[in-house]
C-alpha cells in the first residue's frame, strides 16, 4: 500500500512540475491574457457604476418630489383647520405621515446609492493606474523576452557560426592566393613577350640614345616652327 501511494505522489509530483513548466514557458502570455480580463472587468464594473449613479439620480428625484407633496399636504392641512374640519386636517396628517415615511426611505436608499458611488469610483480608478503599471510591466517583459530570444539565438549559434566563419576566411583566402598567383603569372609572361619580342632590347637602345625615341616628330616639328618663326627688328 505505502508503494502504490509514493507511486501516486510522484505522478502528483510530476504533474505539479509539468505544469509549472507550461506555466513558466507560458508566463509572459499568462501575464497578458490576465491584463485583458482584467481590463474586461473593470469594464463592467463601470457599467454597473452607470447604473447605480442612475439609480441614485432617481432616488433623489423620488426625494425632491416626495418633499413637495410633504410641503403641498401641509398647507391642506393648514386650510382644513381654518375652515375648521379638522376630521380632514387630520386625514390629510396621516397622508403626510405616509409620505414622510416613503420620504425616509427613499433618503436611506440615496445615502446608499452615494456611498456606494463613491466607494466604486475609488476602486475603478485605483484599478486604471494599477492597470497602466501593468500594460508598462508587460512592455518591457516583451521586449525583455525577445531580448533573451535573440541574445539565447547567437550563443547557441556561436560554436557553430564560428565554425563557419572560419571556412569562409580560408575559402577567402585561397580565393585571394589563387587572384594573386594568377596576376604574378600574367605579368610573368608580358615581361617574357616583350622580351622575346625584342621590346626589351629597344627600350634599352632608345635610353642608350642609339635609337630614336617615338617622339622625334615632336622634335622636328619643334624645330621647324622655331625655324620659321619671324624675328624682331631690332
Amino acid at each position: 500500500m505505502a508503494l502504490f501511494q509514493k507511486i501516486f505522489t510522484a505522478i502528483r509530483g510530476g504533474a505539479r512540475e509539468m505544469g509549472e513548466a507550461i506555466v513558466d514557458k507560458n508566463g509572459v502570455r499568462i501575464f497578458e491574457q490576465e491584463i485583458k480580463d482584467a481590463e474586461t472587468a473593470l469594464d463592467k464594473a463601470k457599467q454597473d457604476l452607470t447604473e447605480v449613479m442612475a439609480k441614485e439620480m432617481q432616488a433623489s428625484r423620488k426625494i425632491e418630489s416626495l418633499s413637495a407633496d410633504v410641503k403641498r399636504h401641509e398647507e391642506y392641512v393648514s386650510s382644513a383647520v381654518e375652515k375648521g374640519n379638522d376630521e380632514l386636517a387630520l386625514e390629510v396628517a396621516q397622508k403626510i405621515a405616509d409620505i414622510q415615511s416613503e420620504l425616509d426611505i427613499q433618503k436611506k436608499a440615496q445615502a446608499s446609492f452615494s456611498a456606494h458611488v463613491e466607494r466604486l469610483k475609488g476602486l475603478i480608478k485605483q484599478t486604471n493606474k494599477a492597470l497602466a503599471d501593468m500594460q508598462r510591466q508587460l512592455v518591457m517583459v516583451k521586449t525583455t523576452q525577445n531580448v533573451q530570444k535573440a541574445t539565447t539565438a547567437i550563443t547557441q549559434n556561436y560554436a557553430s557560426g564560428s565554425s563557419k566563419l572560419l571556412t569562409a576566411k580560408e575559402s577567402l583566402d585561397r580565393i585571394k592566393h589563387k587572384q594573386q598567383d594568377l596576376e604574378d603569372r600574367l605579368k610573368a609572361g608580358e615581361a617574357l613577350q616583350d622580351e622575346f619580342g625584342g621590346k626589351g632590347l629597344e627600350e634599352k637602345l632608345k635610353q642608350a640614345g642609339i635609337v630614336q625615341s617615338d617622339d622625334k616628330a615632336q622634335e622636328i616639328l619643334a624645330a621647324i616652327k622655331a625655324k620659321n618663326k619671324p624675328k624682331k627688328n631690332g
